[in-house]
């Protein structure tokens, strides 16, 4: 897929991979529409990139609002005309046993993460389809591969985007627009410092869990972003972004069940060091 002067629609731009996303297509010549629910953080995402003959629009929305989705849709096609490529990466994690998590924060992780996936690619797939070439790219996880202990809703969303993207691309290997999931390990954003926890958990707990799983984020974004541009220009189905998905998805095929025991060990000791 030629990316120079794509149109690409990218929620979650605010920050993360979806910054460094925006920066990476912005350098190989892309429009942008970028889609956050912070001003301040999508002002500075605009402000880092480099704008050399792109046009740039930028939207505040809360994916988890169908309304503002469709706002959000018709915002980008008044700015740009049309869109190519769309990159559902908005997303947010909640940590705590099951019985800890309320129900609240679990719909809360599964509104962002899945939902909105869903809702925004029903709003966007009939104008992609005219499109002469086109492409979905939905940000799952490690998680949507493994089931680490503590993250019930997390896996369950991001499980459900890898569904929902492998089913989709199915039905639409007859069309002009491809489908891409994308499975990033651990990836330096503020994902864990920024996500839910439950309230009977005491600040030190928290503060002492989020700065361990916080050893894990290791790859800095602008490098995942890369991984994921370069898979969108080879069409590729499935994008593992790191050694540790890479190695992690090989384990999973190989002890579909009793991985943990292996991936708990190794990752007890990182956090530790």
């Amino acid at each position: 897929m030629q990316l120079k002067n794509k149109t690409v629609l990218i929620t979650g731009a605010g920050s993360g991979i979806g910054r460094a996303l925006a920066q990476d297509l912005a350098f190989r010549g892309c429009h942008l529409a970028l889609a956050d629910i912070n001003e301040e953080h999508l002002n500075e995402t605009e402000r880092l990139i480099i704008k050399s003959a792109i046009r740039i629009s930028i939207h505040m929305v809360d994916v988890t609002r169908r309304s503002e989705l469709d706002r959000l849709y018709q915002e980008v096609l008044e700015a740009h005309g049309g869109f190519d490529i769309l990159i559902n990466n908005a997303g947010i994690a909640a940590g705590g046993d099951f019985m800890q998590l309320s129900e609240d924060a679990f719909n809360k992780v599964m509104d962002v993460n899945f939902n909105a996936v869903v809702n925004l690619t029903r709003i966007c797939l009939p104008q992609l389809i005219t499109r002469p070439e086109a492409r979905i790219v939905n940000i799952s996880s490690l998680f949507g591969i493994i089931t680490p202990p503590e993250q019930t809703a997390y896996c369950a969303s991001k499980f459900a985007v890898r569904g929902f993207s492998n089913s989709l691309r199915m039905e639409l290997r007859d069309t002009n627009v491809g489908v891409t999931v994308v499975h990033p390990g651990g990836i330096n954003t503020n994902i864990a410092r920024w996500a839910i926890v439950p309230e009977d958990v005491s600040e030190e707990e928290v503060k002492k869990r989020k700065a361990e799983e916080q050893k894990l984020l290791t790859m800095p974004p602008s490098k995942a972003a890369k991984i994921i541009v370069a898979g969108i220009t080879r069409n590729k189905a499935r994008v593992l972004v790191g050694t540790d998905a890479r190695i992690i998805s090989w384990l999973e095929r190989l002890m579909p069940i009793n991985n943990w025991k292996i991936i708990e060990g190794l990752w007890e000791k990182k956090k530790k060091s």
